[in-house]
């Protein structure tokens, strides 16, 4: 209510348009990670289906990735369904991968994705997932395998505990087969076997949560040891630009030491 008031006075687009000019005289996060929370809470104060909760936040996503391109943000990582909503009522997971697969489909006809030469990934276990949805997301890392100038991660069927026993299941084979020795193992050789092994910076300069929930829920467990972390209150549907640049404004006035 508030937020429609402010627009109505005309005072939302001075405050977004202050707002961009003071995040883009300092240096944007280059990585950009997003708990994306309260689809089903923000369904539920409309008393509308958790699904729609869903199709209003998948809209929010393409207007993200648009904002992040035009900030100049290089990589940016959703956290989209965790190997624990697995335990959701089956017609909301079906409903969401439903969507999803529409979204991804979408996303591969997306001139942004070419122009910007966007690689597309899936973080996650995607034997998990519906062969239907599995095979458009395959379709579409092949399409963009190549590019290199910035990164749209999604993290499906994703658990960070999950990603690091794959990673070391993945060393220990190696080790049994005689392809590393044990001394070899150190921070490096592991970062090579997780998820985000290809991206050119898996640390997550700055991680968004909505919903006011304050918690990592198993996100990015290994990469965000120094992100900075900001808690918004506001549901994922209704995330605006305006959230996005306080979010990035939170994250330059904080002083990064990563441990020093």
């Amino acid at each position: 209510m508030l937020r429609g008031l402010l627009r109505a006075l005309g005072v939302y687009g001075l405050y977004e348009r202050w707002l961009l000019h003071q995040v883009k005289s300092k240096p944007v996060p280059q990585h950009v990670a997003v708990i994306m929370d309260g689809n089903r809470r923000w369904a539920q104060s409309r008393t509308l289906e958790p699904w729609l909760g869903h199709l209003h936040g998948a809209d929010r996503v393409e207007e993200l990735l648009d904002w992040c391109l035009k900030l100049g943000v290089k990589t940016l990582t959703l956290y989209a369904f965790s190997t624990e909503n697995f335990n959701r009522p089956r017609e909301e997971v079906e409903a969401l991968f439903k969507i999803m697969e529409e979204r991804i489909l979408k996303l591969i006809e997306d001139p942004r994705i070419y122009k910007h030469r966007v690689r597309v990934k899936l973080l996650g276990r995607r034997e998990l997932l519906p062969e239907g949805l599995r095979k458009l997301i395959e379709d579409v890392e092949r399409k963009t395998e190549g590019f290199d100038q910035h990164f749209l991660n999604i993290a499906l069927a994703y658990g960070g505990r999950a990603e690091i026993v794959d990673a070391v299941k993945q060393i220990a084979e190696a080790v049994r087969r005689g392809e590393v020795d044990p001394g070899e193992v150190d921070e490096g050789l592991i970062e090579r076997h997780l998820y985000t092994a290809h991206l050119p910076n898996p640390h997550p300069d700055l991680i968004v949560r909505t919903s006011g929930e304050e918690r990592l829920s198993g996100f990015l467990l290994w990469q965000s040891a120094y992100s900075e972390l900001c808690f918004l209150d506001v549901y994922w549907p209704e995330f605006r630009r305006i959230d996005l640049l306080r979010a990035i404004r939170v994250y330059q006035s904080r002083q990064r030491r990563f441990g020093r």
